[in-house]
């Protein structure tokens, strides 16, 4: 059992501002309102909103300029951020100046694998749900991505479930879990039968296969994943800030 704390105020507009930040209600480029309009819009003191600014500041979502307010970081989709980085597949394909789309191969219910059961922490009797997805860039297949998780996670029947949102919409909407970080294993292959058909990709093309474990903040592991990504496409580019 694992005991539930109520967030603080901090973490609380913290989640409110990286939204908006994600959704873009605050543009790349585009100026914040300041802390006092913050400040009286959310219900919270101005040290509050200074002390989430200034965490966004160190991770690279936002600037100030002197005497001239403070702007999201005109390059925030390449920033790691709390929303998955080079794992939100649709926005690494917007990055690269294309349209993103979702195809879902497959989404079922089924016996978890031993593997499965080590990585995900469950029983032998717990089922799981297997979805496998294909992202396009303009309609051109880009990225063969297949997630497990436990069923138990569910919070609505699983014909309900739809596969075309980034992982941390999908396990917001329908497993009331937030993604907080992730382990990845990287390492370059030669295309397979399985991917060289659905990537449409000739024999011998190389792909980057990444293998990952997301968690919530409690550190329970929430998706087992793996992916098929073809960077002869899709150019993979990170910022990551360093420390003081």
């Amino acid at each position: 059992m694992v005991i539930q704390r109520p967030k603080t105020i901090v973490e609380q507009v913290t989640e409110v501002l990286r939204l908006r930040i994600h959704e873009r209600t605050y543009p790349p480029g585009g100026r914040l309102p300041s802390e006092k309009e913050l400040a009286q819009e959310l219900g919270v003191s101005r040290t509050t909103v200074r002390t989430v600014l200034a965490k966004f500041a160190t991770e690279g979502l936002i600037f100030r300029k002197q005497g001239d307010g403070t702007y999201v970081n005109e390059y925030v989709d390449e920033v790691e951020t709390h929303y998955g980085g080079i794992w939100d597949f649709s926005r690494l394909i917007e990055a690269n100046g294309y349209r993103p789309s979702i195809k879902t191969v497959s989404l079922t219910s089924r016996a978890a694998t031993p593997e499965e059961e080590r990585k995900l922490r469950i029983s032998a009797e717990s089922p799981v749900i297997a979805m496998v997805r294909v992202f396009y860039a303009n309609q051109r297949p880009v990225i063969y991505a297949s997630n497990v998780f436990p069923d138990t996670l569910i919070k609505v029947n699983v014909a309900q479930l739809v596969g075309n949102l980034p992982l941390h919409q999908f396990m917001q909407t329908y497993c009331h879990e937030q993604i907080t970080y992730v382990v990845s294993d990287i390492e370059a292959i030669i295309v397979q039968e399985t991917q060289l058909q659905t990537l449409n990709a000739p024999v011998g093309t190389p792909l980057l296969k990444l293998r990952d474990m997301f968690y919530n903040k409690e550190n329970i592991p929430l998706i087992l994943g793996m992916s098929h990504y073809d960077f002869t496409v899709l150019r993979l580019r990170r910022v990551q800030t360093w420390g003081q």
